[in-house]
């Protein structure tokens, strides 16, 4: 029997050609976890290359992405277009990388070490979205290579991503399947007293070689038995197809009734862009499902074709409604990092919006325009995805400069700028104008200017995610604070402090706003003597107990489960002083000089509301 030209292809590399690419896969896997596992034992410990962030950040982008890269285009290009692209890939991954290192905005710590130095490692954002610029990229590379073009026709193009996307699927499936018999085995082997392969488990040293080696070995597989990857894809493109009269009636329904519940609503949750713009991803998704390649329309039921149709055009609104969102949020704020991304996924979802409901209205094709206008926009996504990553369109630039814009202009006010946003989420540009922002001379806050601007650089890098409640002008502790029990005078140094100054996020709002309004107890809870104050925001359940320190300034110490904050009866008994201070139940240890404490079951040491009558 003669077999298909297909079927030879995959034979041939079944075999002898399989051999050498599954050894060179293999060995580019190890080696890529042995070089993550060295840059990640660097940011553990602290030393180079983790500490030099123009060396560390390339080089953890190169180390995760190029070798997938390589293992894909192994036995698919020859090793001059291999190389090639290779060095284009390298070549932008170093230039977005040296950017991200560049602007400073590297999120929060990736590695704990006690070096007590810097270490550096990509922002979180540049590693998930070159994600998918990397797999587009790689797709339509691939493609164009098959079919000797510059563009491939659509048919390579589904055949390939399809493909590829599955292959990464399952090779992640792969992994985690290996991991999960290694844990049995390690189990096993406990069972008698032999705990080798559970200490082993727990090293990195084991583990990230393991990974990546696996993950490749499963792309070669995966790649070698492309019928079997086509199967799996044709079924799941058909379960999906099944998926998507019902994503249509739930949209249509949603816009149905808009009408009736109007849009606050939408707006009051201040994420409706982004729920919008993930409802357009799963109709784009669901309906290229349907679509294919464009001639399976033999094989699409009617209702599923009704469906496809229709869910081309319901994109349309949806990215109207998302976009007129986004421009209501930045007319009122401004732009933020967040919001450039969004106009960013939106200006995508644009083209996907236009170009779907011109190919819905196409009767005489089963929508044969959306393979023109997938391949534009996959084009498009690459473009945008390089923009934001490079000086282009740097999120943090716009965002700076925008929120800069509104302090000069007034459209924000010095007491509602966020100073903490400047320093942590404006990387180089954000230190840059807080650096200005110290000099401020302008409008009758200019001090309070200053004084935020001088205490948000002041913040280590560890601090990122304490919110910092700034304040732009004092507030009059005697009035936002009630004293209690009945007759009680808060501390004079308490009222006394200049709580603007305090860079503490523990202070409750009646410690930051003019409007905040707290309960203030007057309790000796440390046995010295003198009386710490428990503030208990009136509205919110917001407290802390606030102590003096030995250099004489006041700040918070602890605070009350907001259950009991919550708890007219208790807060009734502490207004009315009936209640007294105890030792708890069970002491702590002291152990080298440091106290260590003994976590207590709730039912044994606390009442519940209910008990406190």
């Amino acid at each position: 029997m003669e077999l298909s030209a297909v079927e030879r292809d995959e034979m041939a590399l079944g075999t002898g050609v399989s051999r050498r690419v599954m050894a060179a896969r293999l060995a580019t896997g190890l080696l890529q976890g042995v070089l993550l596992y060295w840059l990640y034992r660097a940011g553990k410990d602290g030393v180079w290359p983790a500490t030099a962030q123009y060396l560390m950040v390339p080089l953890m982008m190169l180390a995760l992405f190029l070798p997938v890269l390589l293992v894909s285009t192994l036995g698919h290009m020859s090793a001059r277009k291999g190389g090639a692209w290779l060095a284009t890939a390298a070549l932008v991954i170093l230039a977005m990388a040296l950017h991200d290192a560049w602007r400073g905005h590297h999120g929060y710590p990736m590695f704990d070490h006690q070096a007590g130095r810097s270490v550096y490692a990509p922002s979180q954002i540049l590693a998930l979205c070159s994600v998918p610029l990397f797999f587009i990229a790689q797709a339509l590379v691939l493609s164009g290579v098959h079919d000797k073009r510059w563009v491939a026709g659509y048919g390579t193009y589904f055949e390939t991503a399809w493909k590829l996307g599955v292959q990464l699927l399952f090779s992640a499936f792969f992994v985690g399947a290996l991991f999960v018999v290694l844990f049995m085995g390690s189990a096993l082997f406990k069972l008698i007293k032999l705990n080798f392969l559970q200490e082993l488990l727990k090293e990195a040293w084991f583990n990230v070689p393991v990974v990546f080696t696996a993950f490749s070995c499963a792309m070669h597989i995966t790649d070698v038995r492309p019928a079997i990857v086509r199967g799996i894809r044709t079924l799941l493109l058909v379960l999906m197809s099944w998926i998507l009269p019902v994503a249509a009636i739930i949209v249509t329904g949603f816009l149905c009734s808009l009408p009736f519940t109007g849009l606050q609503a939408l707006w009051e949750t201040r994420h409706a862009t982004s729920v919008l713009l993930s409802a357009v991803v799963v109709l784009v998704v669901l309906i290229n499902a349907a679509f294919q390649n464009g001639d399976a329309v033999a094989g699409v039921q009617t209702i599923v074709r009704l469906s496809t149709r229709a869910a081309c055009i319901l994109i349309f609104p949806l990215t109207v409604i998302g976009v007129y969102a986004l421009a209501l949020r930045v007319a009122q704020y401004g732009w933020t990092s967040d919001r450039v991304i969004a106009a960013a996924c939106l200006l995508v979802a644009s083209c996907y919006a236009i170009g779907y409901a011109w190919a819905a209205y196409q009767y005489d094709t089963w929508l044969r325009p959306l393979a023109p206008v997938n391949v534009m926009a996959a084009f498009l996504v690459i473009a945008v995805m390089l923009a934001l990553f490079t000086p282009i369109a740097d999120p943090a630039r716009i965002s700076v400069n925008s929120q800069m814009a509104r302090l000069e202009s007034g459209k924000t006010a010095a007491g509602q700028f966020d100073f903490h946003y400047l320093r942590f989420e404006g990387g180089r540009y954000g230190k840059a104008a807080l650096e200005r922002l110290k000099q401020w001379s302008a409008g009758p806050d200019a001090a309070s200017v200053r004084r935020e601007a001088t205490l948000a650089l002041a913040l280590a890098d560890n601090q990122r995610w304490l919110l910092h409640k700034p304040a732009a002008v004092p507030i009059s502790v005697e009035e936002n604070v009630t004293a209690w029990p009945a007759g009680a005078k808060l501390p004079a140094s308490f009222v006394s402090q200049k709580w603007e100054e305090v860079a503490d996020d523990r202070k409750p709002n009646c410690l930051d706003s003019k409007k905040g309004r707290c309960d203030g107890f007057m309790i000796d809870m440390t046995g010295d003597g003198a009386n710490e104050v428990l503030l208990i925001d009136m509205d919110s359940g917001d407290n802390a107990l606030m102590a003096q320190g030995a250099d004489g300034r006041w700040g918070s110490i602890g605070s009350l489960n907001y259950g009991y904050a919550r708890c007219k009866p208790l807060l009734d008994k502490l207004k009315s002083g009936e209640f007294s201070v105890v030792a708890p139940k069970v002491k702590e240890l002291e152990v080298g000089g440091q106290r260590v404490g003994v976590l207590v079951r709730p039912e044994l040491s606390h009442a519940s509301c209910k008990e406190i009558k």
